[in-house]
């Protein structure tokens, strides 16, 4: 069972701080092949540039694990356990109950050690308490 982090953050927010959650996280001697990043809303802009080289390249990267990797949060169930997830719960208002109750049990599944989730704290503990 993975520590739970919580990142107050707005949904137009939510990015810029799982940004900064990255920075610390390498700073403090993680490597970059320890973190994947989900987003409930908008690609970040690191998938968003690696998708326009194709799926085959984009999951390449994936496997290799040499690098902190970000997908949208649909998409984890495709996505390998690593020690550190964060989800940015982003997206124009917020995205909805039914993306994040998704969401957080497939991020949670994949965190061995720590899963940070920035977002709106009480959207976030209501669900995470519902046992999400």
């Amino acid at each position: 069972m993975p520590q739970i982090q919580l990142i107050p953050a707005p949904a137009d927010g939510a990015l810029d701080a799982a940004d900064e959650a990255v920075d610390v996280l390498l700073d403090s001697g993680r490597a970059p092949g320890d973190v994947l990043v989900l987003t409930t809303g908008e690609q970040h802009p690191w998938a968003a540039h690696e998708l326009s080289f194709g799926e085959a390249a984009y999951w390449a990267q994936h496997d290799a694990r040499d690098d902190v990797f970000y997908a949208d949060a649909a998409a984890a169930e495709r996505a390998a356990a690593r020690p550190v997830v964060i989800v940015a719960v982003n997206g124009e208002g917020g995205p909805s109950d039914d993306v994040l109750t998704r969401a957080l049990p497939s991020a949670k599944a994949r965190a061995s050690v720590l899963l940070i989730v920035c977002g709106d704290p009480q959207r976030v503990n209501a669900l995470l308490g519902a046992g999400v």
